[in-house]
């Protein structure tokens, strides 16, 4: 599964990345002495118990769950499509056997200590890569300037960079790897050079993990993180209960949102599903200000690129809140929704303007400025029924105004002109990625547009490929568009 994919501007990355050198031998032992390599909280005994717990557990949940689905589905008629989608999905994952191991590799790990190895003899991916590519030649790792840089966040804890070459034959490859201790939720690529000088190449990312990681990807077998935004720094156990110290500033639960923030470019925020907004400092490492607006889990955040000091955030309380972070305690708008937050943008087109996509397959589109009439604060400018299912995901091209990409976990990507508040469907896709649960424009190539989804394959649609986008937006491009074919 993919859950999150982010474009890195051209030429930001070094054109030969640095390969990190490997941890001493003391180093090794300090960092499992401080548990750095581990899930926060782990231990050999809580894990045993726990293991031995939940497999009954969950084996019996889910052989209910999919007698249920299958029920329902036959007492439905042709209602109970829904359910039977469940129940296939349910046998599709083959729990009862989701956790055989295959050739002696595990494939989930419980930290960076189980794939750490002192010596690639040691490391048993290694031999099996070796046993099954004898003949492969080694990736070139240079990184020319002219190409597209995505960064995928996978279920596997991973976040892979992939190329997307411009010389027409749309070469795409993954260049490198990054091992994570914790399920990645969201991220974002900023470009504050957390070392010295002017920019760098990074990228911050939110896990099921209460701490916020951000990476150097110049870097190549790095095992930690550059920097560590929050996060714990105790966990004791007394008795049958629990007892969690964290670091200063930091979220309480998973991080479900990240935005960095473009013109003051040691900003980022963040949303959690501890109900609050906070604003890092990643040059000093911490929290400058907690905004606690919501009343549930904080979905997501983005900066107003024409005004940075402006920022959104959207919740599982049904409701989205603009701020000015200048004044960080007060609410500059609310406006509330129908149904739970999936994600936001700001147009980049308008100052004024942003969409919010929901959870009931809806998308709607809001104008700050109708707040000054107290009667329409809360209306929005427009409401699209655009999906079946929840709208994980939205994005506007940098390059032509009024066009809108939808993602969902319908399977569906959909592209949208919402020229006058009146949005009409210009072209729809299912891009075989499965539920979709992230897309992007590229701002160096707009009209590339990245797919990731739950079948954890990236997809990328050239979408001025589409007679529909080439028709009434061809016009914002660079490149000469094939006319129609004639009969």
């Amino acid at each position: 599964m993919i859950s999150a994919v982010t474009w890195v501007p051209k030429g930001a990355s070094k054109i030969s990345p640095v390969v990190a050198e490997p941890p001493s031998k003391d180093e090794i032992e300090e960092i499992l002495k401080t548990g750095a390599l581990r899930r926060s909280g782990d231990s050999d005994e809580d894990e045993q118990v726990d293991m031995d717990v939940d497999d009954s557990k969950d084996a019996d949940e889910v052989a209910h769950a999919l007698a249920t689905a299958e029920a329902l589905s036959k007492d439905q008629g042709d209602k109970g499509s829904h359910f039977q989608d469940i129940a296939d999905g349910l046998r599709e994952l083959d729990m009862d056997h989701y956790d055989d191991e295959d050739d002696g590799i595990e494939l989930f790990s419980t930290g960076l200590g189980d794939v750490y190895y002192p010596s690639n003899d040691m490391d048993p991916y290694l031999q099996n890569k070796d046993d099954n590519n004898d003949d492969e030649e080694i990736e070139d790792m240079t990184i020319k300037p002219t190409d597209a840089v995505i960064v995928c966040a996978r279920n596997e804890d991973e976040v892979w960079i992939f190329e997307e070459s411009e010389d027409g034959d749309s070469n795409m490859y993954v260049h490198h790897d990054i091992i994570l201790p914790a399920f990645p939720l969201c991220t974002a690529w900023l470009d504050c050079n957390l070392k010295s000088g002017d920019k760098g190449n990074f990228i911050a990312v939110g896990s099921m993990e209460p701490a916020i990681e951000i990476w150097d990807l110049d870097l190549i077998d790095e095992v930690q993180p550059f920097l560590v935004l929050g996060g714990v720094s105790k966990k004791k156990k007394k008795g049958k209960k629990t007892s969690v110290k964290y670091k200063k500033g930091s979220h309480r639960d998973s991080v479900l949102g990240l935005a960095w923030n473009k013109e003051v470019r040691n900003v980022l925020a963040s949303a959690s599903a501890d109900k609050t907004v906070k604003i890092w400092d990643v040059v000093s490492g911490k929290c400058a200000v907690t905004v606690e607006h919501h009343r549930d889990k904080v979905q997501a955040v983005a900066w107003n690129q024409h005004s940075p000091e402006v920022l959104l955030s959207g919740s599982f309380d049904q409701s989205i809140v603009m701020m000015d972070m200048r004044s960080s305690n007060q609410v500059s708008n609310e406006w509330c929704v129908t149904a739970d937050v999936e994600s936001l943008a700001w147009d980049p087109h308008s100052e004024h303007s942003f969409v919010v996509s929901l959870e009931n397959g809806t998308v709607q589109g809001f104008d700050v400025r109708a707040s000054l009439d107290t009667d329409s604060s809360s209306k929005p400018s427009f409401t699209l029924h655009a999906h079946d299912k929840a709208v994980s995901s939205v994005s506007y091209n940098p390059a032509a105004p009024n066009f809108l990409a939808t993602g969902s976990t319908d399977k569906m990507v959909k592209l949208w002109d919402l020229s006058n508040n009146q949005p009409s469907c210009v072209a729809s896709q299912n891009p075989k990625a499965g539920a979709i649960f992230s897309i992007a424009f590229s701002d160096d190539s707009p009209f590339l547009l990245a797919i990731g989804g739950s079948k954890g394959r990236l997809e990328v649609w050239d979408t001025l490929s589409d007679l529909g986008v080439g028709g009434r937006f061809g016009k914002y491009s660079n490149r000469t568009i094939d006319p129609p074919p004639t009969d």
